[in-house]
């Protein structure tokens, strides 16, 4: 039987109780059938990783006693996914993905070929809460309010951010970030591509490196995935340094 695993933003060092959410308590009894002094583990960016057991479950509340911690906090590195708005599916599955390759920090963006004109920010976090206990990464990837573009470009802090721009005649991405080394962000614009105009203001910033995403045109939560899998294998968590 495996042991729950699940996020808790209460700090857990020195807790004398830890108090689960009222979503939490349903899983554990509702979904899981656990019972009091049952196993499971806790989990923070801040604190690391803990194993614990459930000290009260009632319905829709629920408290955990902590025991020894099994790993100590780890540094998150400054990785930045900068993402159009994409249909509620994709864009699901797309954080999800993200969440599992370890991605520091999500940023939707409202574009001119946007298929989507709003995004479910609650939503959005909840699907990274739950991929992150899932992969047993120990911090749950930020997910920043959706904004236009143009709006994220004027408060970018000059780091290195990779453009997806399959139409241009630009460096593949391997080779765009054989220099790369966080912080560093990944911009993915939405199916059909960015607008000329979009493609022009980036080109004029300094921070930003168009770059080929292959031979095929992907769709944007597909392309998505694939260019944050290279460089979390090139400048990523994947190799230290």
């Amino acid at each position: 039987m495996s042991t729950p695993r699940l996020h808790c933003d209460q700090r857990l060092v020195d807790a004398a109780e830890v108090v689960a959410t009222p979503g939490q308590a349903h899983y554990l009894g509702g979904v899981m059938r656990r019972a009091v002094g049952d196993a499971v583990t806790l989990f923070n960016a801040e604190d690391g990783e803990w194993a614990a057991v459930i000290a009260s479950l009632r319905k829709d509340r629920a408290s955990f006693r902590l025991g020894a911690r099994q790993r100590p906090p780890e540094p998150m590195a400054d990785t930045r996914l900068l993402l159009a708005a994409l249909k509620r599916d994709a864009m699901g599955w797309a954080i999800e993905k993200a969440t599992e390759l370890g991605i520091g920090m999500i940023q939707p963006v409202l574009t001119r070929r946007s298929v989507a004109e709003r995004v479910n920010g609650e939503r959005l976090s909840a699907i990274a809460r739950e991929a992150a206990e899932q992969c047993e990464r120990l911090s749950v990837p930020a997910i920043a309010p959706a904004k236009p573009l143009a709006t994220v470009l004027d408060a970018w802090d000059g780091a290195p951010l990779l453009v997806g721009a399959e139409r241009l005649a630009v460096p593949p991405l391997a080779q765009a970030a054989a220099d790369l080394a966080p912080p560093w962000g990944l911009l993915i614009g939405p199916e059909g591509g960015f607008d000329p105009l979009e493609l022009a203001d980036l080109r004029r910033r300094p921070w930003a490196r168009p770059v080929n995403l292959g031979p095929r045109v992907l769709r944007a939560e597909t392309a998505a995935v694939a260019a944050l899998a290279v460089l979390q294998s090139l400048a990523g968590d994947w190799t230290p340094r």
